[in-house]
């Protein structure tokens, strides 16, 4: 098959990891496959590299951003419309809203034969104003019409999709992020190491994130419970792995709170670092407030490190209280510091439940497994008319 794949950025993040690794299978597979991306920038990172080595033809599309323009969205639908019409694709497949909105628009237009989304966060929450999820909500179900299929990465986004009238139930299958599982399971000796090249202690208890350094993602509520599990527990050290518009912001607020020499802070990594980075850590907590389902969450649990998380989106189908992880209400920042005092207060317990999490995340989170299952929904529709 012909297929073509767009995105709107190409930086660090899930979405993009999964894309890249879907290709990549899709490639290897015998497919010719293309993707097309926005431009990159800003310190969030790229992918470019990890995508080009895939193998597939890699495209930029000058007016693809992320920020709403419509003389940039029209001339995007134009650049989409174009690199159909030269590739004659038997599928296009979309990735996040902008690229989802102006790809499925461009591809029903050309009559493609397969048009499937992919929803790995809805653009929709409750921390927009109203007007503003009003308009996506339009958008996404005028969307909806114009493809056959819609994956999504969690139950959860089927749920809150339909539920606000997004595409049909029948519409849509889950398909789990997949990702390299060896890096995670295989497990080096590399801890210790780690630790040390980080500037921790041995008897230093880790408390780590993976996340952009931006708004929803929560490291604010981690900050304000800092005082109080300082003082239960005095080895605490935080690892924030990732970077973003907010670093200044919160480097200000730790060095207010006297907390600074108690936090390290990576910048951006490369992706095949995060292993090691979770591993160094004692506990990792993922206080995101809007996730598809956040994939630091199984990666975590696949290296058998404790997890706590917020009840945000799909977490709570990774991270199951009293049995793979500690779950906590969205936004809740004193029920946030009690799990974390009550995970480094008995790790034995909080890394037997991890080890749970780590046997059923290797079922459930092969990206092998992925790209079969995407295989599978292209080829209910291969032979059909749009």
């Amino acid at each position: 098959m012909k297929i073509i794949h767009f995105i709107t950025r190409l930086i660090l993040g899930g979405a993009q990891e999964n894309t890249i690794l879907t290709v990549r299978g899709q490639q290897e597979a015998g497919h010719d496959v293309t993707l097309a991306f926005g431009p990159i920038y800003g310190p969030e990172g790229s992918l470019l590299k990890q995508a080009r080595e895939t193998g597939a033809r890699c495209v930029e599309l000058s007016a693809m951003r992320r920020a709403v323009n419509p003389w940039h969205d029209l001339r995007g639908y134009r650049q989409c419309l174009k690199l159909i019409d030269k590739i004659k694709p038997h599928v296009v497949h979309t990735h996040s809203s902008k690229a989802g909105i102006l790809g499925r628009a461009a591809a029903w237009k050309r009559k493609v034969p397969v048009v499937v989304h992919t929803i790995h966060g809805l653009p929709f929450h409750p921390f927009l104003p109203a007007w503003k999820n009003r308009v996506y909500i339009a958008l996404e179900r005028w969307a909806a019409r114009r493809c056959h299929h819609i994956v999504t990465v969690a139950d959860s986004m089927i749920e809150q999709a339909v539920d606000a009238g997004v595409g049909r139930a029948d519409q849509y299958t889950t398909v789990y992020s997949g990702m390299e599982l060896e890096p995670y399971i295989e497990a080096p000796q590399d801890r210790e190491i780690t630790r040390a090249e980080l500037g921790f202690d041995d008897d230093d208890l880790v408390v780590g994130t993976v996340a952009r350094l931006s708004d929803l993602k929560g490291h604010e509520d981690v900050m304000a419970g800092m005082v109080e599990l300082v003082k239960q527990h005095p080895g605490l050290k935080l690892l924030w792995v990732g970077d973003g518009w907010l670093r200044p912001r919160h480097e200000k607020q730790l060095g207010e709170m006297g907390m600074a020499d108690r936090v390290v802070m990576t910048g951006l990594i490369p992706p095949q670092d995060v292993p090691k980075m979770i591993r160094a850590m004692d506990l990792m907590v993922h206080p995101s407030y809007h996730e598809g389902l956040p994939r630091t969450v199984p990666q975590a649990l696949l290296t058998a490190t404790p997890v706590v998380a917020y009840d945000c989106d799909g977490s709570p189908e990774v991270c199951i209280p009293n049995e793979t992880g500690y779950l906590v209400p969205t936004g809740d920042r004193d029920k946030l510091r009690q799990a974390i005092d009550q995970a480094l207060g008995d790790l034995s317990r909080a890394r037997a439940m991890a080890t749970e999490g780590q046997y059923r995340c290797i079922e459930r989170f092969d990206w092998r497994k992925m790209v079969s299952r995407i295989d599978r929904v292209y080829r209910q529709y291969i032979g059909r008319e749009a």
